[in-house]
């Protein structure tokens, strides 16, 4: 099983940018929906023999950043269970609106790397507390604010839930990586730009 701490490193590198997240959000499903539909996660989907890569691939048609700590159960399963969200749009049927194809894969690498590192995705499918956290968390990363939510609300709503938020010695660990992978990512901005001037003046 992988450590914690690097399950959160892979996401606070992998994706950064929650400000620009919620900046992009715009209206999307409900609550009630995203949460029922996750609920419902076929057996298929939660046997550990199923690859998260294959399901991936016929999915949504795209690698998931999550695969490399697809070893560990947690990762795996809450992999699982997004790619079951996305699925379930043409299984059972579309949420209203449909989810956005782009922030699909991002989405299930929350999930997979952000939420189930601090919670076992099985309460997800028992707790409704952490079923909200999930399918807020998921929400957002697709690039939706719950239904009937405007920003501000959705944003303090996620944060009351936030398992991560609520361990304080894992949230300050995870602040240090995306401190440092923001760092990593300016000082590489800087560098294309130094690169780029230094091109257009030979």
């Amino acid at each position: 099983m992988a450590d914690t701490g690097d399950l959160l490193a892979a996401w606070s590198t992998a994706w950064h940018g929650e400000d620009e997240a919620w900046a992009r959000a715009r209206p999307g499903p409900s609550l009630a929906a995203v949460a029922a539909r996750l609920s419902s996660v076929p057996q298929a989907f939660l046997d550990e023999r199923v690859s998260v890569q294959a399901l991936a691939g016929d999915i949504i048609g795209v690698s998931l950043r999550c695969l490399p700590f697809a070893g560990d159960p947690r990762v795996r399963l809450g992999a699982a269970i997004g790619l079951w969200l996305c699925a379930s749009e043409e299984v059972v049927e579309p949420f209203s609106p449909a989810l956005p194809p782009a922030g699909r894969a991002v989405a299930i690498d929350a999930l997979a790397l952000r939420v189930a590192s601090v919670v076992d995705p099985t309460r997800w499918l028992s707790d409704d507390a952490r079923r909200t956290e999930a399918a807020r968390t998921f929400l957002l990363w697709c690039g939706c604010l719950p239904a009937g939510e405007d920003e501000q609300t959705a944003r303090s709503l996620l944060a009351a839930c936030d398992s991560l938020a609520r361990d304080r010695a894992l949230s300050e660990a995870y602040e240090g990586h995306r401190h440092r992978a923001e760092i990593a990512r300016r000082l590489e901005e800087a560098r294309r730009k130094e690169a780029a001037a230094r091109y257009s003046s030979e």
